[in-house]
């Protein structure tokens, strides 16, 4: 057993977690009886998205409790306490609970049962499965994640869970039919007796077809979300549906950071909204974003369509109140509102921390296990100010996976390069033996990797954006890494974070250039070249980078309309583990150079 588990204290149940959480009753509980101030009863869905393999509130990687610098906390055990308050409060038997996608991978407690003691050997069950089964969700759409260990793994995962796992557009690539049940319907009665039947339809994201091409390629197709949903919404209604509720993994804000490679939007909830009549709510995944209510209004019908999100990691609960009425002995569905409930207001849930307790103890053994050696210690302390082999081995670990998966293609013959960000100038690498959290800590945001096309041109504008981050200073010093870096501290918290600082650097060529502190911003980059040579401005490559910054995270210039290479949203911190545990030695010899340096008029900068 680990002797850093999870804080267990006393939990709140009922009112008491409502109360602390801000709950605000429903129209059913709130107003007073009279048959026209009140809807006669409230049915409420409950919903949760983007799991992303927590559990407890723990971070694997820091070995401690979770915590980030807005306070929130994650993991189903904290969404379970939320739960049991909200049945408790309006009856079990009056509440759904459904999840919208990305549920089994994105911790290493995740990974660690798909790939270390993988659920298809038939010895262990998904700590995801054990978790929500406990919890006792009635439905969960599938996400795109869900796919990244193959189908296989998926299935096992799906026959271990206690409810369906829905998928209405992952359909089977010879019959075109869905692989997955497109839709799952739940029976609630009234106070009269009667029953009124609420149909949860779930979408998943086309992107699949692109991020996970490698496993589902020919077994498994992904049309788009609208085309689906005009398919089976009439279907659900003709089942016997009296309500509709999406559970989309698409986000609200329609985009794709596929471009136009698939005819069908990455995040089109929105889009569901407005063009697929007979749809009450909307629960939206995949963005990670918190939306407490929004309000998108059918094309078709006019009628107002509600959208919730509740952010990612069980850090939010989304509550959907449906609102009934008896109109002419039947339940017609009178009004719809949401809110969202924050988890960091309760205590874990004891029943699920303590039946996961031994998988979590395993898996917290595993990440401060030994995974490789390295021949030499790498710092990033210094990372904002020089060029070393910490933040070279991320560029080079990028690079060589992108070169790897452009192997056969059009774009095989293009140079690769790589962008790599100083995230934690307390990272370090020791010399010797090298553990999973060691590596970890190179890469500290969960960011996947992609590639595109750039040219040499867009090169140097993308380094002179990147350099921004330096102050003009004259002198070759000595100065304090504080004299000549604009980042972001405490007496100036409006400066540059030191993840907008972006390093590029080649494979199988050095890419070098001078960043010269002594000019205006704008004019700083100097000596850019590939393989020594100058480069030439319509010179094509193909850069290696994280989807934040591809995605317009930081507003670097060309990468989020440059042509897209490759995305399999591998993570790349997983990337970077995998790379040790295959390989086993780390070697600085093998990849670091000095790519880049500080000058001022041209003259090398000391920096102290």
């Amino acid at each position: 057993m680990s002797e850093l588990a999870p804080t267990r204290r006393t939990v709140l149940t009922g009112a008491a977690a409502l109360a602390a959480v801000g709950f605000v009753p429903g129209a059913a509980a709130a107003q007073g009886p009279g048959p026209k101030m009140r809807p006669t009863a409230t049915i409420t869905v409950l919903g949760t998205t983007d799991l992303h393999g927590n559990v407890m509130n723990w971070d694997y990687f820091a070995n401690r409790d979770y915590r980030d610098s807005a306070g929130n906390d994650i993991g189903l055990a904290k969404v379970s306490t939320l739960v049991s308050a909200i049945r408790e409060e309006r009856g079990a038997a009056n509440v759904m609970l459904i999840d919208a996608g990305d549920t089994i991978q994105g911790t290493p407690l995740a990974y660690y049962y798909a790939r270390i003691d993988p659920i298809t050997d038939g010895a262990s069950v998904h700590p995801m499965a054990e978790a929500m089964n406990i919890i006792g969700y009635d439905a969960a759409a599938l996400g795109n994640h869900e796919f990244n260990y193959g189908i296989d793994t998926l299935r096992v995962f799906q026959e271990q869970l206690d409810f369906p796992l829905l998928g209405a557009n992952a359909v089977d690539a010879a019959t075109k039919l869905p692989a997955f049940p497109p839709y799952f319907i739940k029976s609630f009665t009234m106070p009269d007796g009667k029953v009124v039947k609420v149909g949860v339809l779930g979408l998943t994201n086309p992107g699949i077809a692109i991020w996970d091409k490698a496993n589902v390629e020919g077994r498994m197709e992904f049309p788009g979300l609208v085309e689906q949903a005009k398919i089976f919404v009439p279907r659900l209604r003709k089942a016997g549906a009296d309500i509709v509720v999406v559970s989309a993994h698409s986000g609200a804000d329609t985009s794709s950071s596929y471009g136009d490679a698939l005819p069908y939007p990455e995040n089109a909830a929105t889009l569901v909204a407005q063009q697929v009549p007979g749809i009450d709510a909307i629960l939206v995944g995949h963005a990670h974003k918190e939306i407490v209510e929004r309000w998108v209004t059918n094309e078709a019908t006019g009628e107002q369509v509600l959208l919730t999100e509740p952010l990612k990691w069980g850090m939010r609960l989304s509550v959907i109140d449906l609102d009934l009425t008896l109109v002419e002995k039947k339940w017609r569905l009178r009004g719809v509102s949401a809110q969202v409930l924050n988890s960091n207001t309760v205590d874990e849930d004891p029943a699920v921390v303590d039946a996961l307790q031994k998988q979590h103890d395993i898996v917290v053994d595993y990440v401060n296990s030994v995974i490789g050696t390295s021949a030499q210690a790498m710092s990033a302390s210094r990372a904002v100010v020089e060029d070393v082999a910490a933040i070279d081995f991320v560029n080079y670990v990028q690079a060589d996976a992108v070169k790897q998966a452009l192997a056969g293609t059009a774009d095989a013959a293009l140079p690769v390069v790589s962008i790599a960000a100083p995230f934690n100038r307390d990272a370090a690498i020791p010399e010797g033996e090298v553990t999973v959290r060691d590596v970890a800590g190179l890469y500290v945001f969960d960011n996947t990797l992609l590639a595109v096309k750039v040219t040499g041109a867009q090169i140097r504008d993308y380094l002179e954006f990147s350099a921004v981050y330096y102050k003009q200073v004259s002198g070759t010093g000595p100065f304090a890494m504080k004299d000549v870096t604009n980042a972001v501290t405490a007496s100036a918290p409006n400066g540059t974070p030191d993840y907008n600082y972006d390093i590029v650097a080649g494979l199988d060529a050095p890419l070098t250039y001078d960043v010269d502190i002594a000019q205006p911003a704008g004019s700083r980059i100097a000596n850019l070249r590939y393989a020594g040579a100058p480069i030439v401005d319509t010179q094509e490559f193909a850069m290696a980078i994280n989807n934040y910054r591809q995605s317009g995270g930081g507003n670097f210039p060309h990468v989020k309309t440059a042509p897209v290479l490759y995305n399999r949203q591998v993570e790349i911190r997983q990337l970077i583990i995998d790379w040790v545990t295959a390989n086993g030695v780390v070697d600085a010899t093998v990849f670091a150079s000095k790519d880049w340096q500080l000058v001022s008029g041209g003259q090398p900068v000391t920096i102290s």
